[in-house]
């Protein structure tokens, strides 16, 4: 029988379509950062935090493998920066695509939308960090739990360097 091949990390970067200019600067470099490591990303394939990821990583490396999964049908719709585009013709349910797919989720600040992919993450047990101070509703989330589901709290850091550090610690614990 032939042996698996070893699948890449899949790191989910997750925050708001219309980012500031802080939070786009950030989001740049957590997808770079993530490409120098060899992760791969996910994403919800859009703009702001998203494509700034997605851009990040092209730029650090052209092997880098970057998914966009789509709120709708048309793959035209993805940023330029995304390898490989998942339509699901879903909407907002989608966030549970990205939540799932992903080994970890890094939040990058972000509305109702990343809430929701947060609270996807926290029930299907996966690792997550939030880049503090960049405002959003990921920023305050930092030591904290959605419920009692689970025995470990939010992890904050406070750039993109580090939310990668914390996502390795995370994932080589368990």
């Amino acid at each position: 029988m032939e042996k698996a091949a070893q699948r890449k990390t899949l790191i989910g970067v997750i925050g708001a379509s219309d980012a500031d200019r802080a939070a786009a600067r950030e989001a740049h470099a957590l997808g770079r950062e993530a490409a120098l490591r060899g992760y791969a990303l996910v994403c919800g394939g859009l703009g702001g935090v998203m494509e700034a990821a997605c851009r990040g990583a092209r730029e650090a490396s052209a092997g880098a493998l970057v998914v966009g999964v789509l709120p709708g049908y048309r793959k035209e719709e993805a940023n330029p920066y995304v390898d490989l585009v998942i339509t699901t013709g879903m909407g907002h349910a989608r966030n549970c695509i990205v939540a799932s797919s992903a080994d970890a989720v890094v939040a990058v600040g972000g509305g109702s939308g990343t809430l929701s992919e947060i609270a996807f993450a926290w029930m299907l047990g996966k690792p997550i960090v939030v880049i503090e101070g960049l405002g959003g509703v990921s920023s305050g989330m930092a030591g904290g739990t959605l419920d009692r589901r689970r025995g470990d709290r939010i992890q904050g850091a406070p750039d993109a360097a580090r939310a990668l550090d914390l996502v390795e610690k995370l994932l080589n614990g368990r």
